[in-house]
């Protein structure tokens, strides 16, 4: 019965998708940034298109902030931040074959599940036109932006999370599968990224980029080696492209509060501004002062700088610090994470409720053990339906 619901089609995954909105590869950086903030999405579709009659049109990638971020954070951009803005995006944009592939409405999710296995991050799928309130529909693509019309046709794009939704959705056909842990299902990886609290943030900056193209992020662990956070691309993504000044001035564990608070503390940006200054980057000083300055009023606060990293695990399996350390910085967002004896469907649940593509995977003593992602966990399904 698995078998059979594998070969579902993917427009049932379709369903009330948004059409993606869209950049050209002649763009510039800055141009991706303002599509970016316009954009209730991380992600914008990079998209290259012969606009003649029969032109083909291809989505050849995607591109986020981070991607923006970690190019500002070269050496030769960080002295001239403002030339860099004007860098075509076709330099910026990762280059990674196969992240992004075409797929027609009628493919299964069985072929799905392999292409990510084989390293897509996105699947693109053409919106079907229905025949239905046609003048209507009409009307609306004549309203819609160049931004998601490509020659003509619209498209969506599934991601991880979508399948893992669908597979959550119908988990009954994959019994006894779902309550097994994931220790016993041998999904827990231990190849993880991670750098030490007091390492300089530049240090991560390979390793942010590496997180990217995995769809995990970067551990932040504590002298002994005890996790106590983590620098996510996801809330990277929703940052600007001042946290470069913040990464190339700050330390790891202080970049982790930077970009986690709501708004950076105010100490910390009078920091990096003096760490600008001793660095000389006069020009990356200039552009943080102005974009720091109109983005309002930043949170207050205020303690030691020697206080120790301490942990705790909440219920709710949000990594929280101890109050030794959370009345230096009240985080909004905790890295989330399980125990080796959690279930599969319990992970499963808990990654949807969150909106992240991975958990990390820790002892009662906060001692790292590794990562569970989307792609171990769709590996599992796939494998499961070979033993049937």
């Amino acid at each position: 019965m698995a078998v059979s619901f594998l070969t579902h089609e993917l427009s049932e995954l379709c369903l009330g998708k948004p059409p993606l909105k869209s950049i050209s590869t002649s763009a510039t950086v800055v141009d991706a940034i303002e599509v970016l903030r316009s954009s209730n999405e991380s992600f914008v579709s990079v998209w290259n298109c012969d606009n003649s009659e029969f032109g083909r049109c291809e989505c050849v990638g995607k591109i986020c902030m981070v991607d923006v971020i970690v190019f500002l954070c070269k050496e030769e951009n960080l002295l001239c931040p403002s030339s860099a803005l004007k860098t075509p995006i076709s330099h910026v944009l990762p280059k990674v074959y196969g992240l992004v592939v075409h797929l027609e409405h009628s493919s299964s999710l069985l072929e799905a599940i392999n292409l990510i296995l084989q390293g897509a991050q996105n699947l693109v799928v053409p919106i079907l036109q229905t025949k239905r309130g046609g003048t209507l529909r009409r009307k609306q693509q004549q309203k819609s932006s160049s931004i998601n019309s490509h020659n003509g046709a619209e498209f969506c794009w599934l991601t991880q999370e979508d399948v893992i939704r669908f597979l959550l959705s119908s988990i009954g056909h994959f019994t006894p599968l779902p309550a097994r842990s994931i220790d016993t299902l041998d999904i827990i990886s231990s190849d993880v990224l991670a750098i030490d609290y007091y390492s300089p943030a530049s240090s991560a900056v390979k390793a942010i980029s590496k997180s990217l193209a995995q769809q995990t992020s970067v551990a932040i662990v504590d002298s002994d080696g005890t996790f106590v956070g983590e620098i996510s691309p996801f809330t990277l993504a929703c940052c600007d492209e001042t946290v470069a000044a913040a990464i190339t001035t700050l330390s790891a564990g202080d970049l982790m509060a930077y970009i986690d608070c709501g708004g950076p503390p105010e100490d910390l940006v009078r920091l990096v501004k003096t760490r600008l200054r001793e660095k000389n980057l006069e020009k990356l000083l200039q552009e943080f002062t102005i974009l720091t300055s109109s983005a309002g009023d930043v949170s207050a606060s205020s303690s030691s700088d020697e206080e120790s990293p301490a942990r705790s695990l909440t219920r709710s399996g949000k990594y929280a610090r101890s109050p030794s350390y959370s009345a230096r910085y009240v985080r909004k967002a905790e890295a989330i994470v399980c125990h080796p004896k959690s279930s599969l469907i319990a992970v499963m649940i808990q990654a949807i409720a969150h909106r992240v593509n991975y958990l990390w995977v820790i002892e009662d003593d906060c001692s790292l053990v590794g990562i569970v992602t989307f792609s171990n966990i769709l590996k599992v399904f796939r494998e499961h339906l070979e033993t049937i």
